[in-house]
């Protein structure tokens, strides 16, 4: 993989509020595969971006799930170009809490904004894109 200086370093990000109808568990929480699938939107996005081309997943490596996620977050979701190949790019991914539902019985709308925000998932992801023509 050669890297290109000019390309690396490019960042992509998402700025997403996750409703309440994705809680899966106790406690509102949310399955990791949530934070995944906003990975690949911000992905697809870094595609287009750097290739005029979506891209296609082609695998995860370290996915790590610091914190978590809960019906009501804002979620801020980046993704950053680490290294490029031919037709691969690589990328760094991160999932912050900005945001997060703080509802009581007097005040059931509450919510606050988390500084510093919370790294709720990290993950390094591959994707390929179609030959240059």
């Amino acid at each position: 993989m050669s890297d290109t200086p000019d390309r690396v370093g490019t960042r992509v990000t998402h700025r997403r509020y996750v409703p309440y109808s994705h809680a899966h568990y106790a406690g509102n929480l949310v399955d990791g595969a949530y934070s995944l699938g906003l990975f690949g939107d911000v992905a697809t996005e870094m595609c287009i971006v750097l290739d005029g081309d979506e891209g296609l997943f082609a695998s995860y490596s370290d996915v790590q799930f610091k914190a978590p996620v809960r019906a009501g977050d804002v979620l801020e979701i980046s993704a950053t170009l680490v290294r490029e190949g031919t037709r691969s790019r690589v990328m760094d991914f991160a999932v912050h809490v900005v945001g997060r539902g703080a509802p009581t019985p007097e005040a059931p709308g509450a919510a606050q904004v988390l500084d510093p925000p919370v790294v709720a998932t990290t993950a390094t992801g591959t994707v390929v894109v179609p030959p240059a023509s």
